[in-house]
């Protein structure tokens, strides 16, 4: 199907392909092994120090080293053939869980070995999304599987942790830390059996330092800006959700309501990209980025009234709906980036998305300190929504750096 074609293709166009099936159920697991993972963890090194500081460190633990992994590691995605890349980031994420296992190990080394898989994780996610081209082909199948993991990972927060709680109920925390090496060792053994061997894309070229990717996608106009479209709407609506807790404490709501309102975004992020992947052909989803991408921070204005939790949760849906914007800039972004420069470019992506989320949330509770939590958010929103109307103009500027790439 052409780029221009507007019959909408639907999600099965990804799924029919069997190897494209096996990275998705390889997904799945590794995610829930995540998920097992944070919940598990805190709830370990809670009970084994009693301290809510190193608790909420564990967690942080799942930020704080995506920035050096995926600078430092970008260059392998490119460097080594992806499979080998893959199922070794899976192994090594296996290893670890399998050592938090073991009774006696000492806290500092369970949040190290924590940091070792976010370590590797965006070089994970960055290979794997260089190599669904290869997989899937550069047309509809490609977007579409794109949406399909992003709305795996969303969905992650949505249950994920609710059925964590419940495994610990009935499993201890190590005991739940099994699942998770197991989970990641079958991510592994799918990858491994279901994936075909392709040669890396760059084992030919000069080697390069860590930060030579970062210049190559920065350093190019039209990939400059693709990147940054991704980056900074989730940034600015993590300063929101950064301040939920005090939010809700602040309009006497309770915890059900706190609930409410962290579902509420990435709930609409799901239904937003399900109804643009299922029901909108590839030239809709085009004409919708820019109106999509400039009105998705609005909603968050409505901090600034200081709102119940229902309206609240509704003015949140609109604003993860609005995330459906990313599926036709999926494509635009596949379209500028050069084979050979895949692999780095997808790392990058990923550790951005990440590193300026954590940035984000850090400075809004710290803005937080002086400023009213609901003025905090919608000040996020107003910010956020003015660098989009600027990187919107420097989109429509390097319009024909694309249709040059096309042609």
């Amino acid at each position: 199907m052409s780029v221009t074609d507007t019959r909408p293709a639907g999600y099965r166009s990804a799924l029919r392909v069997r190897e494209f099936r096996a990275v998705f159920a390889a997904h799945l697991a590794s995610i829930l092994g995540v998920v097992v993972a944070e919940i598990s963890l805190t709830v370990l090194v809670y009970r084994l120090t009693g301290s809510p500081l190193l608790s909420a460190l564990t967690f942080a633990l799942g930020f704080l080293p995506y920035l050096l992994g995926g600078t430092l590691l970008a260059g392998v995605a490119d460097r080594y053939p992806v499979r080998r890349v893959l199922v070794g980031c899976d192994l090594v994420c296996a290893a670890c869980a399998a050592l938090m296992v073991l009774p006696g190990t000492p806290v500092a080394v369970l949040l190290a070995l924590r940091c070792t898989m976010a370590f590797v994780a965006p070089l994970f996610q960055g290979a794997r999304n260089a190599s669904l081209p290869d997989v899937l082909g550069t047309g509809e199948p490609l977007v579409l599987g794109r949406s399909l993991l992003r709305m795996v990972a969303q969905s992650a927060q949505l249950v994920g942790f609710g059925l964590g709680g419940l495994l610990l109920v009935v499993v201890p925390a190590r005991g739940a830390l099994a699942l998770t090496a197991a989970a990641f060792l079958g991510s592994a053994l799918l990858l491994r059996f279901g994936t075909a061997r392709r040669p890396a894309r760059a084992a030919a070229g000069p080697r390069t330092g860590p930060l030579a990717g970062f210049r190559a996608v920065f350093g190019n106009r039209r990939l400059r800006a693709l990147t940054l479209a991704f980056w900074l709407p989730s940034a600015f609506a993590a300063a929101p959700e950064a301040l939920m807790a005090p939010y809700t404490d602040g309009i006497g709501a309770g915890t059900a309501a706190l609930g409410l309102l962290m579902c509420a975004l990435p709930a609409g992020t799901i239904a937003g990209e399900l109804w643009a992947g299922s029901f909108l052909g590839p030239a809709a989803r085009a004409r919708i980025v820019r109106p999509l991408a400039a009105a998705g921070l609005l909603p968050l204005l409505g901090f600034a009234l200081r709102p119940s939790p229902w309206p609240l949760a509704g003015l949140l849906f609109l604003a993860g709906l609005a995330h459906a914007y990313t599926i036709g800039l999926d494509r635009w972004y596949v379209d500028a980036v050069p084979d050979e420069l895949r692999g780095q470019a997808m790392t990058l992506l990923s550790t951005g998305i990440m590193t300026l989320q954590g940035a984000a949330m850090a400075l809004a509770g710290l803005a937080a300190e002086t400023v009213p939590p609901h003025l905090v958010s919608a000040g996020a929103a107003a910010l956020g929504t003015l660098c989009m109307l600027v990187l919107l103009g420097e989109l429509k500027a390097t319009e024909g750096d694309r249709k040059t790439r096309r042609g």
